[in-house]
């Protein structure tokens, strides 16, 4: 499987866990990892050169911090310029069917914060909707997050480990030890188009 990993982080040097997420999948065999502020520092997204990456690839990782219960802005203009109507979606919008999108976010708060108890009041698939219902609405099957909760606050070693069980799942899905249609979102359904474009 080739793994697209669009990262979005506006100051990912200064970054402790999603730095560390990046060091970790860095040069993986068959996998691209796009660093869009790097790539975009005006936000001039070049709409043609980022579709035919999203063709080139099988699972499209959207690796972020999780900002204000969203993604920081770059990804938001990359969906709303690069998900084009007619394309991504709606009439004859077919390109992504049959793919699959991944969300791998970090998280300030803990894990006991994103529950109907706690103080983010909602669990985070839960948060995560708008994605899940992006990768529906384009026919690509939503897989379960990969969260990283209060990793600042983590023990060096706790960090390390969490880094490197993020690097086991993309090797595990890149090479198909894992079945990315065993890690579906809680309540995903498959949209109709996807098994067309998958079989």
């Amino acid at each position: 499987m080739k793994i697209l990993v669009l990262l979005a982080h506006p100051r990912l040097r200064t970054s402790v866990v999603q730095h560390a997420m990046h060091r970790a999948i860095a040069g993986l065999d068959g996998v691209t990892v796009r660093d869009l502020y790097a790539d975009y520092p005006d936000f001039g997204i070049d709409v043609a050169r980022e579709q035919q990456s999203l063709l080139a690839h099988d699972l499209i990782v959207l690796q972020h911090p999780f900002y204000w219960y969203s993604s920081p802005a770059i990804l938001k203009e990359w969906q709303d310029l690069v998900l084009e109507n007619g394309w991504a979606y709606g009439p004859g919008g077919t390109a992504l069917a049959g793919r699959f999108m991944l969300s791998a976010i970090s998280t300030g708060g803990t894990g006991e914060a994103y529950h109907h108890e706690g103080r983010n009041r909602f669990e985070m698939e839960e948060l995560l909707a708008p994605f899940n219902q992006t990768a529906w609405l384009c026919a690509m099957a939503y897989l379960r997050p990969f969260v990283i909760h209060a990793g600042r606050r983590m023990q060096p070693e706790d960090l390390s480990a969490a880094v490197e069980s993020y690097r086991d799942l993309i090797v595990g899905l890149r090479d198909r030890r894992i079945d990315p249609l065993s890690m579906l979102a809680p309540d995903f359904k498959l949209p109709p188009a996807f098994a067309k474009a998958a079989a």
